[in-house]
């Protein structure tokens, strides 16, 4: 959805911009617990109706959430409800984490596999992205037997393929051509 990630963009910059190194990283946690808070239909319905006022949904998120936020994330949902843009707080999330995460020099790559794999393994594995993609790796492992076999990773907009999937599809290319 570019069009909810260009809402987000200034949100999560803006965020970004008021929080602090230290904090940053407990304001994203935060920022996530809101986007799953307002990733529920019928809260969104509720925030939508005219006659709910933007403190009675404030107060039922914090009633939610069950912990007081910070006044940054506070300001950050406030604004998002005075502007209708609720919805887009999963994408804001996304991209302040992004933010977070390029600021203390670690990207999140998805490791694809064709097995799951176990915590000792993705040790090396890890650190053997890490040196081939040259920064810090927050690896996440999605299993996908469809692979047959090896690892595709994404880091980003880069992508790393070494599964048998794609180097079938490579042989397929070239006897086809």
């Amino acid at each position: 959805m570019a069009e909810l990630a260009t809402i987000a963009r200034p949100y999560a910059e803006a965020l970004f911009k008021a929080a602090d190194v230290a904090s940053a990283p407990a304001l994203a946690d935060e920022v996530q617990q809101l986007a799953a808070v307002a990733g529920d239909a019928q809260l969104r319905q509720f925030a939508a109706d005219p006659k709910v006022s933007t403190q009675q949904v404030l107060d039922l998120i914090g009633a939610v959430l069950k912990t007081p936020l910070s006044p940054a994330a506070k300001n950050l949902l406030q604004l998002a409800l005075e502007n209708g843009r609720l919805a887009a707080l999963p994408q804001v999330a996304e991209q302040f984490h992004a933010l977070v995460s390029a600021r203390s020099g670690v990207s999140d790559a998805t490791v694809y596999s064709a097995y799951a794999i176990e915590p000792a393994q993705l040790g090396d594995v890890k650190a053997l992205l890490e040196k081939r993609f040259g920064r810090k790796l927050n690896a996440t492992v999605v299993v996908q037997p469809d692979l047959i076999g090896g690892i595709r990773v994404v880091v980003g907009d880069e992508v790393l393929d070494t599964s048998v999937k794609a180097r079938l599809e490579q042989m397929k290319a070239a006897l086809t051509a």
